[in-house]
């Protein structure tokens, strides 16, 4: 039966636009920084420019702009469906789209200007941290409130995920953010020494664990068999992967550690646990591919399908890749070379990117009361321009990681170096070319998006969607 109510989409499309934005802005500077790496004279000798603050600008930019802008427009859209109801306090939303953006500005600035706690996906300095934690206590209190007022029994699993990723973003945060400020803009880390990596890592990696996966996992659940038209796969599976994901995820952080001084042991579960981690992952990959079971055809015509199906087959080989890189044997060739590059881009730009791309595709037409998006030839165009710049980019980083390995641990007869590490970055300079050179399409696939984005949204004031009765993807069949 409809209801009075209406659904907030204000606020999806706020953050859904802004997801699209930020792309934009995340993947110019990561051009700009590949560029770099080939023209070193592109800094300009500005040392706001210079690789070292840039690159974690791009990396908050991603992750932070537009990987979490994404995860908000799409779990309030999702979590406002399945419970049948309009979110918790339209306010409190509105608070965490404005906070965000303040974030997001404030790390814009302060990171070219070398403001940094030194911390990877954990460089901001600690009002901005406080800042971020307040908003992610607000974001909790929406989502789990609208949980909780919902009208429907059946908690859908897609919210499993994304309350997941709340509850783990907002421990890891809070626990690796502990710092004691020296200054308005400087601090120093509540830990020390090995413990402060260790603590970093099972933050570091959980932040892939949790906001790169488990929250992406989220619109797998709920996209691809809504614009499938197709039920789930199994139902079963899917609950079994959430519990699998969510409690081996949290031990795999230490392999980014192997041969430091953290104890051998805490090396050995973090490669365990790891190498686990690839059942359940697979697992979910396998659920959601089978979701296209009898309307495979579809991808010929449905680009926005292409990028839901594809970013799957990325999620697949990261999570391959990644267990494997985690065996101490394989780590000590792959450690610190491009090869760990590869393995972050096929995930970042492949699953995150394209599964964040064909939610963002599906939820914009419907957020401005049309039938489909401004040009489903720009969608089409856009996810092959960037199909082949992941290909180039990830490709050349395998290559130029391997053999920046093999080039570092080869000796002469007399136990001397063979090579110079001068000499391993004038052999990678080519694939350098060839990084830029995909992330240079990936960009301009991002441009296109923004320009459809904009035909799409124009002339209209979006829509007050009314409340349905609501039929669950698990078990709505086309």
């Amino acid at each position: 039966m409809d209801t009075a109510q209406n659904y907030n989409t204000k606020i999806v499309k706020q953050f859904a636009i802004a997801t699209v934005v930020w792309g934009v802005v995340g993947m110019l500077v990561g051009v700009v920084i590949a560029a770099q790496l080939v023209w070193p004279s592109l800094n300009f000798d500005i040392p706001w420019l210079t690789y070292g603050r840039l690159r974690p600008l791009h990396t908050n930019a991603v992750i932070f702009a537009f990987g979490v802008c994404g995860l908000f427009a799409t779990s309030y859209y999702v979590v406002q469906r399945t419970c049948q109801v309009r979110l918790f306090s339209d306010t409190l939303a509105a608070f965490t789209f404005w906070g965000w953006q303040l974030v997001i500005v404030a790390a814009a600035i302060t990171l070219p200007m070398g403001l940094t706690r030194g911390k990877e996906y954990a460089e901001l300095e600690w009002p901005i941290t406080i800042l971020i934690a307040v908003v992610w206590v607000v974001y909790a209190v929406v989502f789990f409130g609208t949980l909780i007022k919902r009208k429907v029994l059946h908690i859908y699993v897609a919210n499993w995920f994304f309350g997941a990723y709340i509850i783990a973003v907002a421990l890891l945060h809070i626990v690796n953010g502990a710092s004691m400020p020296a200054s308005a803009w400087k601090s120093y880390s509540a830990y020390s020494g090995v413990q402060d990596a260790m603590i970093q890592w099972w933050y570091g990696h959980n932040a892939v664990g949790f906001i790169l996966t488990a929250g992406y996992l989220g619109m797998v659940y709920y996209f691809i068999p809504k614009q499938a038209e197709r039920p789930v796969y199994s139902y079963r599976l899917s609950i079994v992967h959430f519990w699998a994901l969510i409690f081996t995820y949290m031990w795999a952080g230490p392999h980014h550690l192997h041969y430091t001084a953290l104890p051998d042991w805490t090396q050995s579960i973090g490669m365990v646990f790891s190498l686990i981690l690839l059942a359940p992952s697979w697992g979910g990959m396998i659920n959601g591919m089978m979701t296209l079971s009898g309307a495979w055809h579809k991808l010929r015509s449905d680009p926005i399908l292409k990028f839901l199906i594809v970013s799957l087959s990325f999620y697949g080989m990261a999570t391959f890749e990644g267990p494997m890189m985690s065996i101490k044997t394989v780590n000590s060739l792959s450690h610190y070379t491009d090869w760990g590059i590869a393995h972050v881009h096929a995930g970042a730009l492949g699953w995150v990117g394209f599964i964040t791309m064909g939610s963002i595709y599906y939820l914009l037409p419907r957020l401005a009361g049309k039938k489909e998006m401004w040009s489903t030839r720009l969608i089409n165009i856009h996810f092959w321009v960037a199909t082949i710049g992941i290909v180039l980019y990830i490709t050349s980083m395998w290559i130029a990681g391997v053999m920046q390995g093999l080039m570092w641990r080869a000796v002469n007869p007399d136990g001397t170096l063979t090579y110079t590490f001068v000499e391993g970055v004038k052999a990678t300079f080519p694939y350098y070319v060839i990084r830029f050179s995909g992330g240079l399409l990936y960009l301009s696939g991002m441009l296109l998006m923004a320009y459809n984005t904009f035909m799409t949204m124009r002339d209209t004031n979006g829509v007050e969607a009314r409340i349905p009765s609501f039929t669950s993807p698990s078990t709505a069949h086309a």
